[in-house]
């Protein structure tokens, strides 16, 4: 009888300790937190958020294994509420079941709700694995009962790291004439993900039975058969990529605009990602100038997620380039900042007293609420009056600029304002 066939060599080399684990440092490292939490032997429900390939799901079993704690497993691509009840029931009778969803950002609301009371109750410690903002992509209720880590992309050096760990240790590969002589090509098209470029390895490998073996850029080029491309979703061309996509929407230049974003479309960039982006920026950089950029923006990102790619891509073109012809204003921005210092500042200013709500007899007589005029009964600025604490009295947060929509507000607050907000003269 043949023996079965090996498992993928990413699995045959999947870490079987902590001290195993390359990359992840901060988490797993000398007084890391899934260190500390280890020594301490105990276990809070978690998420696990970074990209694919860096060690979630091994991380969920190592910690279980560690705290030998029962393992259950679901992924939330395959799984329904169906089968979580199951493992909840059974948890019921099997005290300290540690739980991991893959993919537990696909769970919709009704699945996460159904988590609820085995996580509160401790019926199960939840660990669950996501490649998506969980602040999006999970409930508030779940997320407040988890702790969230953020794993990073592994970087060149570690990824070679684990390349040289597989050539040296892995029953197939180790001991043969194989030897490591260009990195690039293995890191650009695994982006930081330890099993996509093991993967690429053992293809390599595979096509290539002579012996002595150099792993070269180019074998890996060719055994993969597609370009290397220069765009790392999780790593510095991702960050440098979105700065000069959104710098360039800020300067106006819808042209640049849309060539960033083709740059980040063809390299697997996330339409969700981008999309949000523009959610932003359409508040923080245009603001009331075209409030209509907001409404937009929002309308794109929906749209996004309901068409998806190819398509999608017409969207975002169409709402780059409204953006970035739209007036400009970081009023709003720059507004909200500043009132946030303020705060830091003085947490604790107390409210005026005639605008403090007076539900009750004694805090009608201590004041409250006296003198306070109800502003529709004032034709125009006459119903004027103190709203910020007396501390802060005549400071002004929100300056609209004279482009837009905000010139018209800039005006109007001038004319409401006068005397007491100073908002600049009018421009002749």
């Amino acid at each position: 009888m043949p023996a079965p066939p090996l498992p993928p060599l990413a699995e045959r080399m999947r870490p079987q300790s902590l001290d195993q684990v390359v990359g992840q440092g901060h988490l797993v490292g000398p007084g890391a937190p899934l260190r500390r939490l280890l020594e301490a032997d105990t276990l809070a429900s978690l998420i696990l958020w970074g990209p694919p390939g860096v060690g979630k799901t091994t991380l969920a079993r190592l910690l279980a294994q560690a705290l030998r704690r029962p393992f259950a497993t679901l992924s939330a691509v395959s799984s329904g509420v169906r089968e979580l009840r199951a493992i909840l029931e059974a948890a019921e009778t099997t005290p300290g079941t540690v739980l991991f969803i893959d993919e537990i950002h696909r769970f919709n609301k009704a699945q996460q709700d159904a988590l609820l009371h085995g996580v509160e109750s401790g019926t199960v410690t939840l660990i669950g694995a996501t490649t998506e903002n969980p602040s999006f992509e999970v409930i508030g209720a779940l997320l407040s009962r988890c702790q969230v880590y953020v794993l990073e992309a592994l970087s060149r050096s570690e990824l070679e790291e684990v390349l040289r760990q597989a050539l040296a240790r892995d029953v197939v590969l180790g001991g043969q004439a194989i030897e490591l002589l260009e990195t690039e090509a293995l890191y650009n098209l695994s982006s930081g993900d330890a099993r996509r470029a093991l993967n690429l390895l053992e293809l390599v490998v595979s096509s290539s039975p002579a012996r002595p073996l150099g792993i070269t850029d180019a074998a890996v080029v060719a055994a993969a058969q597609q370009k290397t491309t220069r765009y790392d979703k999780a790593g510095e061309q991702h960050y440098d990529t979105i700065s000069a996509f959104i710098k360039s929407i800020r300067g106006s230049d819808p042209n640049a605009g849309l060539y960033y974003l083709a740059r980040m479309l063809e390299g697997g960039e996330e339409v969700r990602f981008i999309a949000r982006r523009l959610v932003i920026l359409a508040s923080e950089d245009i603001g009331n100038a075209n409030p209509n950029a907001l409404l937009l923006a929002t309308a794109c990102f929906q749209a996004c997620d309901v068409i998806g790619l190819p398509e999608a891509r017409i969207i975002l073109a169409q709402a780059v380039t409204y953006l970035a012809t739209s007036p400009k204003s970081n009023a709003a921005y720059l507004g909200i900042a500043a009132a946030q210092a303020a705060v830091a500042r003085q947490p604790d200013l107390p409210v005026p007293l005639h605008i403090r709500n007076a539900p009750t007899r004694l805090m009608k007589e201590l004041g409250y609420n006296r003198g306070y005029k109800y502003s529709h009964d004032y034709a125009g600025a006459e119903g004027n009056q103190d709203f910020l604490p007396q501390a802060l009295s005549r400071t002004v947060f929100y300056q609209p600029k004279p482009v837009g929509k905000e010139k018209e507000l800039l005006a109007f607050l001038r004319r409401q304002w006068a005397g007491h907000y100073d908002y600049g003269e009018p421009t002749p």
